[in-house]
This record gives C-alpha cells, sequence and structure tokens, in this order.
C-alpha cells in the first residue's frame, strides 16, 4: 500500500465517527420535530403528543448536567482513578518490578 492510501484509510476512519454522530443528531432532531409513523400507514394523528420542545430542552439539560459533571470529575477528581504506582518517582538505576523479561 502507498504512503497515500494509507492517508486517506485512516484519514477516512477518523471523520467517519464524526459524520455518524451528525447524522444520529440530525436523526433525533427530525424524529422530535415531526414524530414517528408507524409501518401501516394508520393516521394516528389524534393521539400524538406533542414532543418536541419539552423533550428537547429536558435531553439538551440531561446532556449539559452529565457533561457538566463528567467535567468537574475529570478536573477535580481525577488523580483519584489512577493507578498509585504512576506517583513513585522513577529510579534510573532500577527497573520496575512489574517489568519482567520474557
Amino acid at each position: 500500500m502507498s504512503n497515500s492510501t494509507l492517508t486517506r484509510f485512516f484519514a477516512l476512519h477518523y471523520l467517519l465517527p464524526f459524520l455518524v454522530s451528525f447524522i444520529v443528531v440530525i436523526h433525533i432532531f427530525f424524529l422530535h420535530t415531526s414524530g414517528s409513523s408507524n409501518p401501516l400507514g394508520v393516521s394516528s394523528n389524534t393521539m400524538k403528543v406533542p414532543f418536541h420542545y419539552y423533550y428537547s430542552v429536558k435531553d439538551l439539560y440531561y446532556f449539559i448536567l452529565f457533561f457538566f459533571v463528567f467535567i468537574v470529575f475529570t478536573l477535580k477528581f481525577g488523580y483519584n482513578f489512577i493507578d498509585a504506582e504512576n506517583f513513585i518517582e522513577a529510579s534510573p538505576l532500577k527497573t520496575p518490578t512489574h517489568i519482567q523479561p520474557e
């Protein structure tokens, strides 16, 4: 494989998750605005509940709340989730015990 082929391959695999995420967000937006239909084609407009504004704002509120809690845990309590051996000062004369020869 040439270098340009590998570059295109990796660029595609880097950009593809963003494209899929964008399509999912657009799908959820249109689902919230127009609602879903049923496969039988029976009109159920009389039984529909308004969905867009209330649930969209509610979804956005919980997303922002989750993101805020995630940022707080990451920035304030980040060191609580790290292995304690990472804080031991390295000695250039001694190999760590977890490194074993094959």
